[in-house]
């Protein structure tokens, strides 16, 4: 699989300087990590669930979480648990399907090992599980039965937690709550693929909701909290993990609204003004923002609960041919001593040593996410997706 696959190779070719890389479930955990980008999440109670997953797959979807937890209800664990273990032997029975990656969200620690015990053989099309509402103290049963099931079952597993829970929004037990996150996924790193956080969960703890034109920045208890986890769990010194950012509930964009335009001519003769002003007249310029703002905060990837939040996320990731140069002058062997230079933009200054943390995840986001061409922006990978 690779972002933007499902772009015909011409129009990859005219959108990028550097095309993005082709990757497997079985590529290294780093690579993956920063790959995820927008996160589908399904309810796995959906009857078609293996048509669904690989209809999303063809539409440039490259990861997706199959819920067991908190949409669906209670009452319906047992037919979904039921329906998820058809539907996954369902897909590893279909030899050459191009699947993205695939993770199950479970309620309790049990479920993980009750689930691979009951795929069988076909654990094979199964990445890993979501461990939700996670902390050090409840989050260890869930990575001790997702080593157990992976050496039961020989498959490679992974795990994100979902960082949600009301003692890490909590100002008094916050700082406790993340140190004793950190022993946790420290002590099983090689498992631990990335940090999700739960927003939703964090407003709820004060009966807020953000609107469709203010992002999770702007609800100042949230953006507190995004901050710390941040600044404890989300480091360049090594000690750090991939945080990917939180959800956007409002899907007002329907695709099929931009195709037939952008079928009648070029995508590259597209108005950006006039793709933009539909984007905002259709409430996507609240996520926009935000996606943003999770790059510029240090996030990376985003859950999305509706197709229509993806491509938006995935051309947003695309690394610049600014950002690129920027990237590469500053990783020149030459310049191990650091030192200041000129961009070659000329438009900025590049200081080595600080900005090297920096170069070093924008080359490898260019790595999976592409590096445009010059005269390429968001709105021409949007276009160019959206016509397809």
């Amino acid at each position: 699989m690779r972002h933007f696959g499902h772009i015909a190779p011409e129009v990859r070719k005219r959108l990028f300087y550097r095309e993005p890389c082709e990757f497997t479930a079985d590529s290294p955990a780093r690579l993956l990590s920063a790959a995820l980008g927008a996160t589908l999440y399904s309810p796995a109670t959906r009857p078609r669930l293996a048509d669904d997953v690989l209809k999303q797959g063809a539409h440039g979807v490259v990861s997706m979480v199959l819920c067991l937890e908190d949409s669906i209800s209670d009452a319906d664990v047992a037919a979904g648990e039921e329906n998820l273990v058809r539907q996954l032997a369902d897909l590893a029975g279909r030899p050459g399907a191009d699947l993205p990656l695939l993770f199950v969200r479970v309620r309790r620690p049990e479920q993980i090992g009750d689930l691979v015990r009951r795929l069988g053989p076909a654990v094979a099309v199964l990445s890993g599980f979501v461990l939700p509402k996670f902390t050090g103290e409840r989050g260890l049963p869930f990575l001790e039965a997702l080593g157990a099931a992976e050496s039961a079952s020989g498959r490679r597993l992974f795990a994100m937690p979902v960082l949600e829970s009301p003692e890490l929004l909590y100002r008094e037990s916050r700082v406790e709550t993340l140190e004793g996150i950190f022993r946790a996924v420290d002590k099983y790193r090689d498992r631990v693929l990335a940090l999700r956080l739960g927003v939703t969960d964090f407003c709820s703890s004060y009966g807020l909701r953000r609107g469709p034109d203010m992002t999770a920045y702007d609800i100042q208890v949230v953006a507190s909290v995004i901050s710390d986890v941040v600044n404890m769990l989300g480091r360049a010194d090594g000690t750090g993990f991939t945080v990917t950012g939180p959800v956007w509930e409002y899907f007002h964009v329907q695709e099929r609204m931009f195709k037939p335009q952008l079928r009648q001519s070029p995508f590259l003769e597209v108005e950006a003004t006039a793709l933009r002003q539909k984007l905002i007249e259709h409430a996507m310029d609240g996520l926009l923002r935000e996606i943003s703002l999770d790059r510029a905060n240090g996030l990376l990837g985003k859950t999305c609960i509706h197709p229509s939040h993806v491509l938006p996320v995935h051309a947003l990731s695309v690394v610049s041919h600014e950002e690129f140069s920027d990237a590469q002058d500053i990783l020149r062997p030459e310049r191990d001593g650091g030192g200041v230079l000129r961009s070659a933009y000329t438009n900025k200054m590049n200081e080595v040593k600080p900005h090297r943390a920096w170069a070093e995840r924008t080359l490898l986001r260019a790595t999976v996410f592409g590096v445009a061409n010059e005269d390429i922006g968001f709105v021409e990978l949007l276009a160019a997706g959206l016509a397809e």
